[in-house]
């Protein structure tokens, strides 16, 4: 499938730099039915199926994510009339594009007139090849943790524990995060091509930055398979092995969003008031 392959294409180009590597580098910087979803989704999107508001979820300390202002999303090259109408509707303002240069050159995103585009490119070398462990070490740990688990696609499995150790990745997160929490004029939507890989991680992080309880995190993860109407589209152990990975090098979440991505608690504490009721 198209939104596969071109996710995969970073895992091969990764794979041929491993020559290249030198040692780790440390560089800071629910229900899945749509129609009863965990997090009530509001707007449906013809030209994209796996648009949905990250907002509803309850927090482990009694608080709700706000609707209506964070959306994630698939690719946005396909978008109706009427998806731009109901785009404009929910007064979003920013558009921030995970995808890659090939992704984007291919399937330019659609928008309403006014909206800004941002691209935070996760498999960018544009801030050089970098990253937080030896890389054989994280490519042979996810081969065994593929094996064991199962996994469907030896290459998603791989994927994962990647970006949370890429240094590219790291930018992007940021940028990403940095994003929604300076966009104060209306609402975000951040989208990569099928939005579930890319898309979910960066979803993951930011409700549990939030306080989402985990089993929740997992629930909006795992809805990509019903929104896209596929039962492969993602599998648990995939962002089981991002998590591990984040754990392994940062101890939990928060330390890699500050550590690794580099985040002020500024920042932090912006999304935080502006995302939590």
């Amino acid at each position: 499938m198209r939104s596969r392959t071109a996710f995969n294409r970073f895992l091969l180009l990764l794979v041929g730099l491993l020559a290249l590597v030198a040692p780790a580098v440390t560089a800071p910087l629910a229900s899945a039915d749509p129609a009863d979803p965990v997090a009530p989704t509001a707007i449906r999107l013809e030209g994209a199926k796996n648009f949905r508001d990250i907002g509803g979820y309850e927090t482990s300390d009694g608080r709700t994510v706000r609707s209506g202002i964070v959306y994630r999303a698939n690719k946005l090259s396909s978008l109706t009339d009427a998806d731009l109408a109901k785009l404009t509707a929910a007064n979003v303002t920013l558009d921030v594009d995970l995808r890659n240069m090939w992704e984007r050159r291919d399937d330019p995103d659609r928008l309403p007139e006014g909206v800004r585009y941002q691209v935070a490119d996760v498999v960018s070398f544009e801030h050089g090849i970098a990253f937080h462990e030896f890389v054989p070490l994280t490519l042979g740990r996810a081969l065994i943790d593929a094996a064991v688990n199962g996994s469907s696609d030896i290459g998603q499995s791989i994927g994962y524990p990647f970006m949370a150790t890429y240094r590219g990745a790291d930018v992007a997160f940021r940028d990403l995060l940095t994003a929604i929490a300076d966009n104060t004029d209306g609402a975000t939507v951040y989208h990569c091509s099928a939005g579930k890989d890319r898309t979910g991680w960066g979803t993951a992080v930011l409700l549990s930055l939030l306080g989402v309880p985990k089993a929740t995190v997992y629930q909006d993860f795992l809805a990509s398979n019903t929104f896209l109407g596929r039962d492969d589209a993602v599998e648990k152990s995939w962002l089981d092995a991002a998590f591990a990975q984040v754990d392994r090098l940062y101890g939990g979440v928060d330390n890699y969003v500050r550590k690794g991505l580099g985040v002020d608690q500024q920042t932090i504490d912006t999304l935080r008031a502006r995302l939590l009721v």
